[in-house]
């Protein structure tokens, strides 16, 4: 087998299609199913069943996936290792936020690191999916909630406050359980957040007016005076259009985590990132 054509088998297997895969590996759809056809020969089964909806696999290429992924994460493993012996501050580096915090907190940091060692390619990933470090998809991720993979290493960087906020200079009925006040909040599929759990226990008749899974979209729709909305605090102090409503109690606070993977330890662009992160935003 060419290691090639596994990684074209496993882009179809994971994308389900062949144009989809072949946008994800930049090839042509002839190109990828060719080398289809001759993984499919070299191993004498169909490895898929073409279906209307897509590339299904069969019993036999769900039998070489298995050994495909581990033949991958032993050549990303080379490539981790091997980048990891870079000393000269130059290629890429990319990390993953959420869309609030790379805007908000990470980049005045990436323009100071950016100053510093201009032949450093940022690449900044704002995605509320945890994008896997094992698979380079990101080199340095940071999220609200440790990381369980035993080959990351991590830390916690801070601890964030949150508030709640309403646009400066109209009403805020907020007064007993909230019944006139109009809330924009977490989307149902981030309904477990500590916020949510906060506003309702504080304004259990509040009506819900709009729902999002990005802080920065809150943010905006409260500007527009749409209704309170619980904020990271640096992200809603950033705006002077708003003001911070007193409830009795702060929402509750949460911590931010840092993580990459342990091959990328020696990776001296990414120890310099790190430690002006930490330096800049630990608390």
């Amino acid at each position: 087998m060419e290691w090639d054509d596994l990684r074209v088998f496993l882009a179809i297997a994971r994308e389900g299609t062949l144009g989809a895969a072949a946008r994800k590996l930049g090839q042509t759809q002839p190109t990828m199913g060719r080398r289809l056809r001759a993984l499919e020969a070299s191993v004498g089964q169909p490895l898929f069943q073409r279906t209307s909806e897509g590339f299904v696999l069969t019993d036999e290429g769900s039998a070489v996936l298995s050994h495909a992924e581990r033949m991958e994460e032993e050549a990303l493993a080379f490539q981790r290792q091997l980048a990891g012996q870079q000393q000269q501050l130059d290629g890429v580096l990319r990390i993953t936020s959420s869309d609030w915090f790379g805007e908000t907190m990470l980049t005045p940091v990436l323009a100071e690191f950016s100053r510093t060692h201009p032949r450093v390619t940022i690449e900044l990933l704002t995605d509320t999916r945890f994008l896997n470090l094992s698979r380079r998809e990101a080199d340095l991720a940071f999220r609200i909630q440790p990381f369980a993979e035993a080959d990351v290493v991590s830390r916690k960087l801070l601890r964030m406050p949150y508030g709640l906020y309403a646009k400066a200079g109209t009403p805020h009925p907020v007064a007993g359980d909230g019944a006139d006040a109009a809330l924009i909040t977490m989307d149902t599929g981030l309904g477990e957040m500590p916020d949510v759990a906060w506003l309702q226990r504080l304004l259990p008749r509040a009506q819900v007016v709009f729902r999002s899974n990005a802080r920065a979209i809150h943010a905006r729709m409260c500007l527009q005076g749409v209704g309170l909305a619980v904020l990271p605090r640096p992200l809603g102090d950033a705006y002077g259009e708003l003001e911070r409503i007193d409830l009795g109690e702060d929402p509750p606070s949460r911590d931010t985590w840092l993580g990459y993977h342990r091959d990328m330890r020696r990776l001296a662009r990414l120890r310099a990132l790190v430690e002006l992160v930490i330096a800049r935003l630990a608390n």
